[in-house]
């Protein structure tokens, strides 16, 4: 049965769901951050943290940014994502030693790490419970979980793409939990069972393997697809990605400071 609602009432369903001067929206289910399409972004992960760019996302490394820098960037009002590696072991991680050495894998490529046997739930959801912890407690607004698509590489471990989808489904639910949004990053194969999972998307080089396009839905959705490209001048990817709504840039492989936006 239709209910009617008080005029009270409807006037805070309305104001849940305005549009924020930062290009961002609230949700109406919630307080959780919902990045738009098309939303300009900065994504630093090495050296000293410049504040400087003049864009309402920051994305940057989880355990080396301290709350302090988080706070900074809010009285600034920009939202702050928190990056951490939940695919994939870092052997410099101050958390490293408490995972168990049967759950690491074959080397994903990076110097120090090891894709993780994600099947392990039962070791590696309190270890991943215990990051986002650390996230929500340095204030961060979402988290951009890395190395999300271990099932289409050479791990050590028989992973199957329902593996995959049952680990990125757990992910997205501790990260939720914790009143943070959450990126699916790169899984472009899985996007239509997990568009609906996921607050935004976070892509490395689509546009160099023609694979932008498979971002769509996130954007049909009205959530934000953060995009990247390392190799390719931005003439040959800003006009497709204005056209698909992607929020891009050209940045080098260390993910310094430095940045090109379409």
């Amino acid at each position: 049965m239709r209910r009617l609602i008080a005029p009270a009432v409807l006037l805070l369903l309305l104001a849940g769901c305005t549009t924020a001067p930062d290009g961002t929206e609230g949700r109406p289910d919630g307080p959780r951050w919902q990045p738009r399409p098309g939303t300009a972004w900065q994504w630093q992960l090495r050296g000293r943290l410049d504040t400087s760019v003049d864009v309402p996302v920051y994305d940057i490394d989880g355990f080396d940014q301290s709350a302090k820098a988080v706070a900074a960037l809010h009285r600034e009002g920009r939202k702050v994502i928190c990056y951490l590696s939940t695919g994939a072991w870092e052997d410099w991680r101050p958390d490293a030693a408490k995972f168990p050495r049967s759950v690491l894998g074959r080397g994903n490529g990076w110097e120090g790490e090891r894709w993780l046997d994600i099947r392990r739930t039962d070791v590696l959801e309190p270890l991943m419970a215990a990051r986002l912890d650390m996230c929500r407690d340095k204030g961060f607004d979402a988290v951009e979980p890395d190395n999300m698509d271990g099932y289409q590489n050479r791990t050590g471990f028989p992973l199957t793409a329902r593996d995959q989808l049952r680990y990125n489904r757990l992910i997205a639910r501790l990260a939720h939990e914790r009143g943070l949004a959450v990126g699916l990053k790169n899984d472009l194969d899985q996007i239509p069972e997990l568009v609906g999972d996921f607050d935004f998307a976070v892509n490395e080089q689509c546009a160099q393997y023609g694979e932008c396009a498979a971002l769509s839905p996130f954007v049909k959705a009205g959530k934000a697809v953060f995009h990247v490209e390392y190799e390719l001048p931005t003439r040959r990817f800003c006009a497709e990605s204005r056209r698909l709504r992607l929020s891009s840039m050209l940045k080098k492989y260390e993910l310094g400071a430095w940045r090109r936006a379409c």
